[in-house]
């Protein structure tokens, strides 16, 4: 007899990118949602299958990337027996951290692995238990979790087909307990990241040619599983570089600082390993340093691991605590490399994508996603060890531009494919965000604020997703508010990092503790295929919305050949931005004119790309942004295409951006404003901000330069935001 594990939000290993999170656990193919189902209940009960602590995606199967668009509308109730009452957000806590380990110590356990050869660990044979930690916990009809493995379960054998435990949760939760003994001093969190710590260490391969390297998968009894079922790439597992080698090298930096003078023989044992891994990135990573790839135009670096600079931020982390504890030379040069690939990612401005953005991986100059999206924590880090405030630029960037048009837009989302194509958040995102701006630091520690109130309510469900009174994370919150009740390891872990900082950081708990969202007005994203189409203009479904590289929106897109028009309805807006999304194809000869009854707002050539050089698709999906305004209330734009030869426009949507965004959050007598501006020239506007008494208000440049201070008793605060820049409203 089998059982099947259905659960899980997508977690995040393996390509496709931006739904490199989990894929439920015992699916037939990887990804499931990915799929072109055309049945509604099979689609529905396949989608709602994602609902869950995270699931693995294979890698290779990129051209599957498409059908998560359904994600966000997915029937979570089917899986829910009875509702959640995690406590509510208040402010009147102060005196009690936040951080609570007690479920990610219940997702702990500890196994002997049978002997296998190319793994050990630090004094198996006197100690042959080591730490391990299940993947996921679902939510039970009496409000308790059950732990479970991934895949295919065989009570026969008591095996998964992908396995119980797995490097990435288990090394991201080593960091969570280390962090956690060196703010408290707590000898049980000690304890618990050594076990951990000698888990990990066991699952990296310590000889042959592939040492260094990291297996993935254990199963309950402690035997590896390198080559799971769904199978992930690199397969086996420890076959190449990957994000359990990345992750892997987060946790070994961090313990090695820890434990460098308080246990210096397990330190050593520690940078033994981390050596080897460090050594498996110079083989297999670094090599190819100064070679570039060549993407639509775009020079972006081929020496990131898994091609990303997402997976390569979580190396660099651990880069940055070992090189600061005095790691090797051949450390300190991985560090070097490896942010400076990042770096290279980065991208636009307040006016144009990706919005001073650094965008994850490599090969798309379309895709962001929020998870694992800490690269400018990784940066920041790098720019102190390194003295490269160039680094330190790159990340204030992202914090200062990026950062405020995506909490204004939305939020923290799964998928930027560049529109909203998945806008499910879970911890892993809004963890990433958060400890980015905090390792950014000046003011972006209140935008970290604002974007860590998701955990207490200021989310799409307006419910909290973190109780302090038991440590739990759910696992998600769906576009329209429903919420994944169950609570695994990855979830688990960022959350708790995410209550980690809060609690070192005072001011931006403060603001997270207190906040709901009162006011949002930002980009949004208007359909083109559901725009009103003439003159041979035709909506198209294409077999996959995914391209290559990025995802059309909504249904599809609209194609506009010669003398056809595309008019669209936009209702109210205040002044703004018109960024028609296009899929550039090199070589076409389609032009398609924008405006707003007597106004010309711009022009789009379809062909202005150049050839797609190492990219996956055959054209770029990018945001053009228009050289004029739009007028505020203006209701209707038309797109009219003109074409020299037989091809078309590929208009998917239209980002309509305003100059002056805004998110206010309020709750518990307090409030903050959140002001991000597109404009060429400073816009002054005033802002309701909620609770009592005075206001403070913070302007900043997009690189976050401090412009300006005052303060203000006003219901309505009166503000400028500077040309490109934010401006942070604290009451």
């Amino acid at each position: 007899m089998t059982m099947t594990t259905t659960r899980h939000w997508l977690r995040c290993p393996s390509r496709p990118r931006w739904l490199r999170c989990r894929a439920p656990r015992g699916e037939a193919s990887r990804p499931g949602h990915l799929s072109q189902e055309r049945d509604p209940v099979s689609r529905t009960l396949r989608d709602a299958s994602f609902l869950g602590s995270s699931g693995r995606v294979a890698r290779s199967h990129l051209d599957q990337r498409a059908g998560r668009r359904r994600l966000a509308t997915v029937l979570v109730a089917t899986l829910v027996a009875t509702p959640l009452a995690l406590q509510p957000a208040s402010a009147a806590e102060p005196r009690h951290r936040l951080t609570n380990l007690a479920h990610l110590d219940f997702l702990g356990a500890r196994v002997a692995p049978p002997t296998q050869a190319g793994h050990t660990t630090y004094r198996l044979a006197r100690h042959p238990r080591v730490g391990v930690l299940w993947t996921y916990a679902d939510h039970q009809s009496d409000g308790s979790y059950q732990r479970v493995g991934g895949g295919t379960y065989d009570p026969a054998t008591n095996t998964y087909g992908q396995g119980a435990s797995n490097a990435d949760d288990m090394a991201r939760a080593a960091v969570v307990y280390l962090r956690d003994w060196r703010q408290t001093g707590s000898r049980s969190a000690a304890r618990a990241a050594r076990g951990l710590l000698r888990g990990v260490t066991y699952l990296q391969t310590a000889s042959g040619p592939d040492r260094g390297n990291v297996v993935l998968w254990m199963q309950p009894d402690g035997t590896l599983n390198p080559s799971a079922d769904p199978p992930e790439q690199p397969d086996p597992s420890d076959s190449g570089d990957s994000y359990w080698l990345a992750r892997t090298t987060w946790a070994l930096g961090e313990g090695y600082a820890a434990f460098r003078r308080t246990d210096p023989a397990f330190a050593r044992f520690l940078k033994h390993r981390m050596d080897l891994a460090v050594g498996a990135l110079d083989r297999e990573v670094l090599v190819d340093r100064g070679r570039y790839l060549h993407v639509d135009g775009r020079r972006t670096p081929a020496w990131l691991v898994a091609d990303g600079g997402d997976a390569s931020a979580e190396a660099v982390l651990g880069l940055v605590a070992y090189v600061r504890a005095g790691g090797t030379p051949a450390a300190r040069r991985a560090l070097r490399q490896l942010s400076d690939g990042i770096a290279d990612l980065a991208g636009g401005d307040a006016r144009s994508w990706p919005f001073g953005g650094v965008l994850p991986w490599a090969l798309s100059r379309s895709d962001w996603h929020a998870w694992a999206s800490q690269m400018p924590a990784a940066l920041a880090g790098a720019a102190r060890v390194l003295h490269d405030p160039r680094l330190a630029g790159v990340a204030a960037r992202d914090s200062f531009t990026f950062d405020p048009w995506l909490m204004t837009s939305g939020g923290p989302d799964n998928g930027r494919l560049p529109t909203r194509v998945d806008g499910t958040q879970i911890a892993y995102g809004v963890d990433s965000r958060v400890r980015s701006l905090l390792a950014t630091g000046g003011g972006a520690d209140r935008i970290a604020g604002m974007v860590a109130a998701w955990f207490f309510g200021a989310n799409a469900s307006g419910a909290p997703v973190y109780d302090p009174a038991t440590g739990v994370t759910l696992d998600g919150v769906a576009a329209d508010g429903t919420v994944n009740p169950n609570s695994g390891a990855e979830s688990t872990i960022h959350g708790l990092l995410t209550m980690l900082a809060l609690d070192a950081h005072p001011g931006a708990r403060r603001i997270a503790r207190s906040a709901a969202v009162r006011q949002l007005v930002g980009t949004r994203t208007v359909e083109a295929e559901d725009a009103a189409l003439s003159g041979g203009a035709v909506a198209v479904q294409p077999d996959s919305l995914w391209t290559g590289e990025s995802q059309f929106s909504g249904t599809g897109y609209a194609s506009l050949p010669d003398a056809s028009t595309a008019t669209f309805r936009l209702g109210a807006h205040p002044a703004a931005l018109v960024m028609p999304v296009v899929d550039l194809r090199h070589g076409s000869t389609a032009v398609t004119t924008f405006g707003s009854g007597r106004l010309r707002l711009g022009a789009v050539h379809a062909g202005r790309v150049a050839p797609s050089g190492d990219s996956a698709a055959p054209g770029a999906l990018l945001p053009r942004t228009l050289g004029a305004t739009l007028p505020a209330g203006a209701s209707r734009v038309s797109a009219t295409t003109t074409v020299a030869g037989s091809d078309a426009t590929r208009l998917d949507a239209l980002l309509v951006q305003p100059l002056v965004s805004r998110l206010v959050l309020g709750g518990h007598g307090h409030g903050s404003a959140l002001l991000r501006s597109a404009a060429r020239s400073p816009r002054r506007t005033t802002v309701a901000v909620p609770g009592h008494g005075r206001a403070t208000v913070w302007s900043y440049d997009g690189h976050g330069r401090l412009l300006g201070r005052h303060t203000s008793t006003a219901s309505d605060v009166r503000v400028v935001v500077a040309p490109g820049g934010v401006t942070v409203v604290r009451r």
